[in-house]
């Protein structure tokens, strides 16, 4: 999915897309259950590219206690996988230091290792929480400090803040409902 297939006109620095963010209504829990295809929204943070690079697809939403953040298309391109974030993350903080990480094209190795970091456990759990002032649905990874935090932006859209420990500001992404593919 292309940022551009939900958002034509996408915010291009932290402050517009805060602007987009605190203007879009909140997201009922509930209304997330399901899987969504996945699209970056670049301002400018240090990790813009890192999901792009990594062959990120989208999430899926199972219910309130099973969630897989991070699907990966399987290579015949039929289904899709959860890779463990923890497994993913761990390398996040040098990631953002080095400015040419976030380019390197790590789809293919991701798929090479994928029977090191697949995972048929679910990796967070969705709640409703009060992020900038609004109760809205959030995921919340088991072993990061990581809250995806959501937004509707139309019946089967929402924008995403991920607010992660230790950023001063939130790196942020769409997700457009997508359950055409199954997860193995």
């Amino acid at each position: 999915m292309l940022l551009s297939d939900v958002l034509p006109s996408a915010p291009t620095t932290t402050a517009d897309a805060l602007a987009l963010f605190d203007a879009a209504p909140a997201v009922a829990a509930e209304s997330m259950i399901g899987t969504w295809r996945g699209a970056e929204m670049p301002t400018q943070h240090p990790l813009d590219g890192f999901l792009a690079a990594s062959g990120w697809w989208g999430k899926q939403f199972i219910d309130a206690e099973k969630v897989h953040p991070l699907l990966f298309p399987a290579g015949n391109g039929t289904s899709l996988w959860a890779l463990n974030p923890i497994l993913a993350f761990s390398g996040l903080g040098v990631a953002a230091k080095l400015p040419r990480a976030t380019k390197l094209p790590l789809g293919k190795p991701i798929a090479a290792l994928r029977p090191a970091l697949q995972t048929h456990a679910p990796k967070a759990r969705l709640r409703t929480t009060r992020y900038r002032g609004t109760d809205t649905a959030t995921m919340i990874y088991d072993q990061l400090p990581i809250n995806d935090v959501f937004r509707r932006l139309s019946d089967d859209a929402v924008i995403g803040a991920m607010d992660l420990r230790g950023s001063s500001r939130p790196y942020f992404f769409v997700l457009r409902r997508d359950d055409s593919l199954p997860v193995v």
